[in-house]
């Protein structure tokens, strides 16, 4: 008898949508690689009961408690196999602040940064007139606003947007100019490796939700046309990321390049989007990988995950 697969998508939260194509292409991609594989609409954890009807789980979930280590407890608990990270490296790279303050001791530089809410006026002063808002947790640049000439006021309302798109933390970073790159990482015959830097090149404004989901709004640029320097540097960082939180099977983390070539690491994804236009199964077809292929070796890899562990930065 052939074994059962689940994939594990859609959720409740502001990345539902996303989260239903992630899981669509995977669930393609996994039977058309030869592995059983059903899509499930996983509207909330109460509807857990359901995978354990099947042999193993392909989390496509984004955001919330789908991607933050809540579900990954839960399948632990249940003893069923799942993709990706486990609980607590799920949720340290939710967490961008506390992600953040791992990379800084570790030695990996991350813009000055400060939780909110502080003293609005005195934010300027340690960050800069050019200011990033962002939720702590959550993804798809939901609920991020730039501010190029930061005020009180100005910062007062990012702060408010922020907490309406997620509970949770908020924090906010200096902006740093420059590129923008991201470099997926992957766990292959034993090894954490990375995959090609990717370019991220919007043509109007920066990359929001909606630059990243409506067609032909950005350019992604694969090889990314970089310093060799720069690109070799991405890549250590992604693989360094990805051990320093503890990553399992794949993650994707993204930087900011300054014009003088210094690299700033800003957050990590252990569930990164999944489509076939999405920005790892690019990567992974610049090196001959197809969808298929991928996700059959990211599914080969499907395990419970044992709790409190993280990966040594080796």
């Amino acid at each position: 008898m052939s074994k059962r697969t689940a994939v594990l998508c859609g959720g409740d939260g502001r990345e539902r949508e996303v989260s239903l194509r992630s899981g669509k292409a995977v669930c393609d991609a996994l039977n058309e690689s030869g592995i059983s594989a059903e899509l499930i609409d996983l509207r909330s954890l109460d509807e857990i009961e359901i995978v354990r009807n099947y042999d193993a789980v392909f989390i496509a979930m984004h955001g919330d408690w789908g991607e933050g280590g809540k579900l990954q407890a839960r399948l632990n608990d249940m003893n069923i196999p799942y993709t990706g990270s486990g609980p607590e490296a799920s949720a340290l790279a939710m967490d961008k602040w506390a992600a953040c303050k791992i990379f800084r001791n570790a030695g990996i530089r991350i813009p000055k940064g400060v939780l909110l809410p502080d003293d609005f006026s005195d934010v300027v002063s340690k960050l800069g007139s050019h200011i990033v808002v962002k939720p702590c947790s959550g993804g798809s640049t939901v609920g991020i606003t730039i501010i190029e000439d930061a005020t009180p006021q100005k910062l007062s309302d990012a702060y408010e947007l922020a907490v309406e798109s997620y509970e949770g933390s908020v924090m906010a970073e200096e902006y740093i100019a420059g590129r923008e790159l991201t470099c997926g990482v992957w766990e292959h015959n034993g090894e954490v490796k990375a995959l090609p830097v990717i370019e991220i090149v919007p043509h109007h404004g920066f990359y929001d939700y909606s630059n990243k989901y409506t067609a032909g709004a950005t350019e992604y640029i694969v090889q990314a046309k970089i310093e060799s320097e720069v690109s070799e540097c991405i890549s250590d960082l992604a693989v360094r990321a990805h051990k320093l939180l503890g990553c399992s099977g794949y993650s994707r983390s993204d930087f900011r390049v300054t014009p003088e070539g210094r690299v700033y690491i800003l957050e990590v994804n252990t569930a990164p989007g999944m489509t076939a236009t999405s920005l790892v199964p690019k990567a992974a077809r610049a090196i001959g990988v197809s969808m298929s292929e991928f996700v059959s070796e990211i599914m080969n890899m499907a395990s419970c995950k044992p709790h409190n562990i993280l990966h040594k930065d080796t």
